[in-house]
């Protein structure tokens, strides 16, 4: 039996809803939003998402109607839920892991060893490759169970809000980045001669003049990548 169309996007929302929101990438896609996405859009399959498992791909194909089909294994095996930690007395403090936790899952700081919040990891093995001196190990958190029998839907809305909190937090500190650059430019802008090493007037009021565009354009992007409270 086939399941009714749907408005655009109400699909990719029910799809994300039965993903597991580990934003482990391995999908192929950015995050398990971006894999909805493109679910709906008829871009990927269902069968993709390593970290959901066989029963994963069965709750995708209730929601869209497609037929159920073995875990495509070029994006991972089904496998139990892991969890990472931290051998501290290697960790150099170069916060890279910090930076690649989609959930804000290590604490720490420049030069500080860091550690891991182990009911806030998902195992999604993104700190691994940053760590330039290897001191990140993974660990079993589920025994033998695997796909959803290791993973629960609370946990999921947990790594769903965690990611959500971390996405936005980058684009406000992404936005104070562009603010404080924008500052340093204007300050040079209000006396382009004296920075310059350009005399001609033409020339400069032209050089102002792009410069001034390019600062609406970052203005631009800034505003429409800032999220909205």
């Amino acid at each position: 039996m086939s399941t009714p169309a749907q408005p655009h996007g109400q699909l990719a929302a029910r799809i994300l809803d039965a993903l597991p929101q580990t934003q482990c990438t391995r999908c192929g896609y950015p995050d398990c939003a971006g894999y909805s996405r493109a679910i709906d859009a008829g871009e990927a399959d269902i069968n993709q998402c390593a970290p959901g498992g066989q029963e994963g791909v069965a709750r995708l194909a209730r929601i869209t109607g497609k037929p159920a089909r073995a875990l495509n294994s070029d994006f991972g095996l089904e496998a139990p839920r892991q969890t990472v930690f931290i051998e501290e007395n290697w960790c150099i403090g170069c916060t890279l892991c910090i930076d690649a936790c989609p959930t804000d899952a290590i604490m720490g700081s420049n030069k500080r060893m860091h550690t891991v919040i182990e009911r806030y990891c998902t195992g999604c093995e993104l700190c691994l490759p940053v760590c330039p001196v290897d001191c990140i190990k993974l660990e079993s958190a589920s025994g033998t169970a695997s796909g959803w029998a290791a993973w629960s839907q609370p946990q999921a809305d947990l790594a769903r809000a965690r990611y959500a909190a971390h996405t936005d937090r980058r684009k406000r500190q992404q936005a104070e980045d562009t603010d404080k650059l924008q500052a340093q430019a204007k300050m040079k802008l209000a006396n382009l001669a004296e920075h310059s090493r350009i005399e001609d007037p033409v020339v400069l009021d032209h050089k102002r003049a792009i410069i001034e565009a390019a600062m609406a354009r970052a203005r631009a992007k800034r505003d429409a990548d800032t999220p909205k409270n």
